[in-house]
């Protein structure tokens, strides 16, 4: 019995162990202004529609000027922004001349 129960937990174990790297990263930032579908789509719940809208929009409107700003894109709630603030940035995506 005792070995069946070790057997059991170190399956759990492995397939566990092997299973966390399928996970999106939460922990990297995401720039709202150069980030691709895919990479809008590992935000919480932004799936590829609404990754698709927020790369439209900023097509359209020109770039994010703070994070809030990607709730102006239809679909995408303060409940939305709030889960993923901490991952979005907007960071300029214009280069100045140096004179």
């Amino acid at each position: 019995m005792r070995r069946s129960v070790v057997a059991i937990i170190a399956v759990f174990t492995l397939v566990f162990a092997f299973s966390v790297p399928a996970f999106p990263s939460t922990d990297t930032s995401v720039n709202i202004n150069t980030a691709s579908v895919k990479e809008l789509s590992s935000l919480q719940k932004i799936g590829p529609k609404y990754s698709q809208r927020i790369v439209e929009y900023r097509d359209t409107m020109g770039p994010f000027e703070a994070p809030e700003d990607i709730m102006k894109v239809k679909g995408i709630s303060k409940k939305i922004f709030e889960m993923n603030k901490e991952r979005i940035v907007v960071e300029d995506t214009t280069f100045e001349k140096k004179s």
